[in-house]
């Protein structure tokens, strides 16, 4: 990750509610230092001369969304975007690539995709050494051959600084007949290296079922509201049970939208029943980013119009997340603190919109970020719609930047 080139000056956040930050959920000035760490927190502070300052009333402060999956290995593989399409002008301050590069082409990822970007980017390394370099085209588990666990293994003592867990796709249109032994040898392989798996879950074989009995606690199960038939948790009572109990028992459930993996109806039924996500992510690509997810802030709402509520979505967004790749999550507002914000509007709308399945719903709110803050950098920030629409400028009404003030 580059750093910001020198900013101007310190940077006062003012009037912004904040959430998910371990502090009451109040109007709160947060004053950043010119070197990127928190200064103080609280009501009515004063910006020190020729400080930037954005009024923020209104408005919502959170920790720097997380999406923990994305596909950023752009001209590495055919389905990746660049990072900078999801990352810190949609609110999300760490990129999580969710197993686009494998062992054989990672170097290459990191030097000309993970260590230039702006955002903080980390990866799941997929199991399979070539990753998705024809997603869906060339399958990356074909059979054990498309495996070399020493190599893995290699790869990610070199890399521990930026992988943080190990990926495999578990579906029939990846496996074939392989089954559900790809799932074993990725676990296996996460186990040597005390990292967790994630494990994309779809069209069996193998199925759900067999899935999440492999996984222990830290592991995550990514596309966990899928409406596919055969991997669906509400077709199935038993089903239903297991995810339940697996939850309970510390495997995370992520979303990871997606173009095919993301269903209103599952949704809603499981939130209904109390089986919340663990996180919140979109699966971005080149095949999902027009249609139909857009952006972190836009799945962000789908997951609030199926009945989930609006702190427990921030926090899996941000916390959750950010607990599966390592970062802290205590003392974000303390001084000393590296800053690391999304300043975002909870507004009314009526936005007819489409879940992967092609069924769509009308969001009567919408989160939209408006500011980006890392460390000492202050990036405006808007939803990926508004962007195409020319419309950036008026994503964030409530919140104004006034340098000097």
């Amino acid at each position: 990750m580059l750093p910001f080139p020198p900013e101007t000056g310190p940077l006062l956040i003012a009037g912004a509610t904040p959430v998910a930050l371990g502090v009451p959920s109040v109007p709160t000035d947060i004053l950043v230092g010119a070197d990127g760490a928190v200064v103080a927190a609280g009501q009515g502070l004063q910006a020190p001369e020729g400080a930037r300052r954005v009024d923020a009333a209104g408005a919502f402060v959170s920790p720097g969304w997380v999406d923990l999956h994305t596909h950023v290995w752009f001209g590495g593989t055919d389905i990746s975007i660049r990072a900078a399409t999801c990352g810190l002008e949609r609110g999300v301050t760490t990129v999580v690539d969710a197993g686009s590069a494998g062992e054989a082409n990672f170097h290459g990822f990191r030097e000309y995709v993970i260590d230039p970007a702006r955002e903080r980017i980390r990866a799941f390394l997929n199991i399979g050494s070539i990753g998705l370099v024809a997603c869906n085209r060339v399958s990356e588990l074909i059979d054990i051959r498309s495996i070399d666990i020493d190599r893995t293994i290699a790869c990610v003592e070199a890399n521990r600084d930026v992988i943080c867990g190990i990926k495999v796709r578990a579906s029939h249109v990846i496996l074939g007949s392989w089954g559900i032994t790809p799932v074993k040898v990725a676990k296996k392989v996460a186990k040597i290296l005390k990292l967790p798996l994630m494990v994309h879950v779809g069209e069996p074989p193998p199925l759900y079922d067999e899935v999440l009995e492999i996984l222990t606690a830290g592991d995550v199960v990514t596309h966990c509201f899928n409406g596919k038939a055969g991997g669906s948790i509400v077709e199935d009572e038993d089903l239903f049970s297991l995810a339940e109990r697996c939850a309970g028992e510390g495997i995370r459930l992520d979303v990871g939208h997606g173009g095919a993996s993301f269903s209103f109806k599952v949704a809603e039924i499981a939130i209904a029943r109390g089986l919340m996500p663990f996180s919140i992510s979109t699966d971005l690509h080149n095949r999902s980013l027009d249609n139909p997810v857009w952006d972190m802030g836009t799945t962000m709402s789908k997951l609030l119009a199926v009945g989930m509520p609006f702190d427990k979505v921030v926090e899996a967004s941000t916390l959750a997340p950010m607990s599966v790749i390592g970062l802290p999550t205590d003392g974000l507002l303390a001084p000393g603190a590296r800053a690391e914000f999304t300043i975002f509007t909870r507004d009314a709308d009526e936005l007819r919109i489409a879940d992967s399945m092609g069924h769509e719903a009308v969001l009567r709110e919408l989160l939209t970020p408006c500011w980006t803050v890392m460390g000492a950098g202050l990036v405006r920030a808007s939803s990926y719609r508004a962007a195409r629409a020319a419309a950036a400028a008026a994503a964030c009404d409530d919140c104004a930047e006034a340098p000097g003030r």
